[in-house]
């Protein structure tokens, strides 16, 4: 029953078509940069094929990944290079396969055979791989399985590194390729997975770091980061530098990104707001029943107290008719009113009596009487 239920889950992964088997990693919204440019070492050994360096991320950002020379998991198998690609407002990295024949890698020119579709630097003939010399570096003198054909772009220039989005390349999938992705593919083997691990580590490797012009950007084999098989990178840092149309193009889709984030924000805010606004409504309208019902208890009171106080003055009142009514006190007699004094009459004015004339006197002081 095991060994059934095994099979049937192998049959499934087969089933499994490329395309879903691509992996997303570390979505983000930020271009990668462009492509280093570097010579490519010299090949360690026989029957291994180049994997181009590239741009991974990681919780610092973007790093390199230095290209090197890897052995294949079995005769017969061909590398299909990882890639960037944008598509639901974020750049993701479909991860590199093994496979029977090259498929899509976004049309991104990595050079060395690898000129963004298909693969030119050889091919596997009665179990041994025939190396093109024109694209790879190999020493002929030990290397007979080895011919000259031109391609173009037969060396890793400087280039875009990722595939849509603002800037990157238009390239979709030839009917070859379509075909390449249904088929049976096989992960980076476990020497490429620790190359990519080691590669991680080195801040030098950092892009915010190297600004596009890392110490190490390609090795003879996978994880050996020093030694004469290292290769630094060519050219001057600031040429590596996304032109100002990507850098725009890069800048639209972090604002585009932006403000999808400052709209998921608001939404979940204005949810988050309208759920406390819900539950302070709920909180007041509890509150507002609370008074309500206190409101009640207290008219209730008050009513109460208002009827035992009109019962007690009713009674009081009962009590203050039936009681006898005292005698009143005889009211005092007026007194008299004092008559008023009679007035006094004015004494009668004396009469004036008429003056007589005065006599006349002698010079001698004798009266003159007159006869």
């Amino acid at each position: 029953m095991r060994t059934l239920r095994c099979s049937l889950l192998a049959f499934l992964i087969l089933a499994i078509p490329a395309t879903s088997l691509a992996q997303f990693r570390g979505s983000i919204t930020i271009a990668p940069p462009e492509l280093v440019a570097y010579s490519q070492p010299i090949c360690p050994q026989n029957g291994y094929l180049w994997t181009p360096g590239y741009w991974a991320y990681g919780g610092e950002g973007y790093f390199w990944v230095p290209g090197t020379w890897a052995e294949p998991p079995a005769v017969g198998m061909l590398w299909t290079p990882g890639y960037w690609g944008w598509g639901n407002n974020a750049y993701a990295w479909n991860e590199g396969y093994w496979g029977p024949a090259v498929g899509f890698y976004g049309g991104v020119n990595y050079g060395y055979g690898y000129g963004g579709i298909g693969y030119q630097g050889g091919y596997w003939n009665n179990g041994a791989f025939d190396y093109n010399r024109s694209v790879n570096n190999v020493n002929a003198r030990t290397f007979r399985n080895t011919y000259t054909k031109t391609v173009s772009n037969e060396r890793a220039e400087r280039n875009v590194s990722y595939n849509g989005g603002n800037g990157g390349t238009a390239a979709r999938p030839t009917a070859a390729e379509e075909t390449a992705a249904h088929q049976h593919h096989t992960p980076p083997t476990a020497a490429q997975t620790g190359h990519q691990q080691s590669a991680s580590k080195s801040r030098e490797l950092l892009a915010s770091v190297n600004h596009g012009k890392p110490p190490i950007a390609a090795t003879s084999k996978p994880g050996e980061f020093t030694g004469k098989g290292v290769v630094a990178s060519n050219g001057a840092g600031a040429e590596n530098k996304p032109s100002p149309g990507r850098t725009r193009g890069n800048k639209a889709a972090e604002n585009k990104a932006a403000a999808s984030r400052t709209r998921e924000n608001k939404a979940t805010e204005d949810k988050a707001a309208a759920t406390r606004t819900s539950q302070n409504k709920t909180a007041e309208n509890k509150a507002a029943t609370r008074t309500s019902e206190n409101k009640a208890v207290e008219n209730k009171a008050a009513t109460n107290h208002s009827d035992e106080k009109a019962a007690h003055a009713q009674s009081a009142k009962a009590r203050q008719q039936n009681a006898p009514r005292p005698a009143s006190a005889p009211r005092p007699e007026t007194a008299a009113r004092a008559q008023p004094a009679p007035r006094q009459q004015p004494a009668p004015r004396p009469q004036t009596r008429p003056e007589s004339s005065p006599e006349k006197k002698s010079p001698g002081g004798r009266e003159e009487q007159h006869h």
